[in-house]
């Protein structure tokens, strides 16, 4: 199946790094005009090394993430495509229960639910004027059981990221728009990934590991792939899915 996105614009959020950076990157070599979005200032070095335009800014703010699309939209003339992928636990793994407070969890939404929110709402009228459009939401197994990271917080937002997905599913789909989600297990594409798994210690890498199917832990070009696939010409009948890539975790 060869997979092309000559001509589409995209924009890829939580691009600095890690999965984000990863899904850039295959967006690009499939022929697509890539845009990077993220909080993080490194994104503008990711964009320097695959060929891409950065975008610096806080996508939890719905000004700041409709201006984003407006500035996008009125460069390339469309938006076709968005592959959110911004998130994560806010460096907070771990926190306690009695730890959580307004601040810590509004953080940990911001992140992960409200920019897909946000993008996703004002990228929605460009989609409906083409009549054509794709919105994939990075959530994680975490939004399909408890999490492995113990963050209240992190598991609550991944199953709202899911939610969100499905109802965007149900009112787009009749302008020739899909909203689907990847949920991936644990890949080590990052610092916050790399102290998750260091954390696990010896034994309790092995008894994650042996608890997939597959034997081995996967990688970001992984969830990249199931992301351009969902985002294709060749899904188009596919729409408030949840593929789950994470080795056949039993």
């Amino acid at each position: 199946m060869d997979i092309r996105f000559d001509q589409r614009v995209v924009i890829v959020s939580g691009a600095a790094q890690g999965l984000g950076r990863a899904i850039a990157t295959a967006f690009r070599d499939a022929g697509a005009r890539v845009h990077l979005a993220d909080i993080n200032e490194d994104v503008r070095r990711t964009a320097t090394d695959i060929g891409a335009t950065a975008h610096v800014l806080d996508l939890s703010d719905r000004a700041a993430s409709n201006a984003l699309v407006q500035e996008i939209a009125g460069q390339e003339g469309r938006i076709d495509i968005l592959a959110l992928a911004a998130g994560g636990v806010c460096g907070l793994a771990d926190l306690p229960f009695e730890d959580v407070t307004e601040e810590n969890w509004g953080r940990v939404f911001g992140a992960n639910v409200e920019g897909a929110l946000w993008l996703s709402q004002a990228a929605a009228p460009f989609m409906r004027k083409a009549g054509w459009g794709r919105i994939v939401i990075i959530s994680s197994g975490a939004g399909l059981r408890p999490s492995l990271t113990g963050l209240h917080a992190y598991t609550s937002a991944k199953h709202a990221v899911i939610g969100l997905t499905k109802q965007l599913s149900v009112g787009l789909a009749q302008y020739g728009i899909t909203a689907n989600s990847v949920a991936p297990g644990l890949i080590r594409s990052n610092p916050t990934t790399e102290l998750q798994w260091e954390g696990y210690g010896p034994e309790g890498q092995r008894r994650l590991v042996e608890s997939l199917h597959t034997k081995r832990l996967g990688k970001a070009e992984d969830i990249a792939t199931a992301t351009l696939f969902f985002a294709s010409e060749q899904a188009n009948w596919i729409t408030g899915q949840v593929l789950s890539v994470d080795g056949g975790r039993s």
